[in-house]
């Protein structure tokens, strides 16, 4: 029997097998897309609270396929509201790693600002501290928050990056792994350009964190090839993930192939071709050809 703690073990899972993690944390705003494209249209609920029942159904419908396991899907990224629900009788992060060994990430932040200099930062986070221990206290691993940059403006990356460092610190002190994503729009004019400013930005904002400290980054994935191959090496880096960002999963993983060491985080692509109305062989079918081929993607 290992002698490592839990986040040992979960830590150790992260930074050195080979796989992907599942992004399945849509929340309010995204919600009715997520169901849309499972085939699920809006007069299938009428409250909030029927639309997030039947989002959690398309998730526990995942995440208990018996092709979602730990061998090649090595993380979830959840929003709150599946962090307090049960997946076949359990709580849903010790269900992912009890029973599937997969590290359970929570999305904390609250959306979007209105934009500024190219750039829409997060919105207030009340209740952070709170809503840390509550995750710790859930059997969460770490965390994810996402800004949106949509020029490349050097003022608006910097305080994007100075935003997302600053929270990242007090997701440290609180014991739990952040994921700092801050996405480069993929229809942002000069994204090569803002891409190479965020890579710098991202650097010199890692020579911030005390030496023994890492965090895990979530990008876009970029113009330049192995563009942010610095970062993959960094000791301070535990990982580099990339979203989809609205690219097909084919795009996706053409893209994610010529990035080596960078591994993917995808939410559309993944679910792409999955449905409702799917028997179960057949979604599960759909669910495991999608796996592989961003499980190989990111093997490179």
């Amino acid at each position: 029997m290992s002698t490592l703690t839990v986040n040992e073990q979960q830590r150790r899972k992260i930074a050195t097998q080979c796989g992907f993690i599942a992004a399945l944390d849509q929340s309010g705003g995204s919600t009715p897309t997520a169901l849309h494209a499972y085939g699920i249209d809006d007069g299938a609920w009428s409250t909030e609270e029927e639309m997030f029942a039947l989002v959690h159904r398309m998730r526990t419908r995942i995440v208990t396929s018996p092709c979602f396991n730990g061998d090649r899907v090595f993380g979830a990224i959840l929003f709150e509201g599946t962090m307090d629900r049960q997946i076949e009788g359990q709580l849903a992060a010790d269900y992912l790693w009890g029973r599937k060994r997969v590290v359970p990430f929570l999305k904390v932040d609250k959306g979007l600002a209105d934009q500024r200099d190219g750039a829409r930062l997060m919105k207030p986070i009340p209740g952070l501290d709170d809503l840390l221990d509550k995750a710790n206290a859930k059997g969460i691993f770490g965390t994810k928050m996402r800004s949106v940059i949509l020029q490349a403006d050097p003022v608006g990356i910097a305080a994007i990056v100075d935003q997302q460092l600053d929270l990242a610190v007090r997701i440290l002190d609180a014991g739990l792994m952040p994921i700092v994503e801050p996405e480069v729009d993929i229809h942002c004019p000069e994204k090569g350009s803002a891409e190479t400013l965020l890579r710098a930005a991202l650097l010199a904002a890692l020579e911030r964190l005390p030496a023994d400290q890492q965090l895990m980054l979530k990008l876009t994935l970029p113009e330049q090839n192995g563009l942010y191959a610095d970062l993959v090496a960094h000791s301070q880096v535990l990982k580099v993930v990339a979203l989809s960002g609205g690219y097909a999963r084919s795009e996706g993983n053409l893209r994610l192939c010529r990035n080596p060491g960078v591994v993917a985080s995808f939410s559309r692509a993944l679910v792409e071709g999955l449905s409702a109305r799917q028997s179960d062989a057949d979604f599960d079918a759909t669910l495991d050809e999608s796996i592989q081929a961003i499980f190989e993607a990111s093997m490179t």
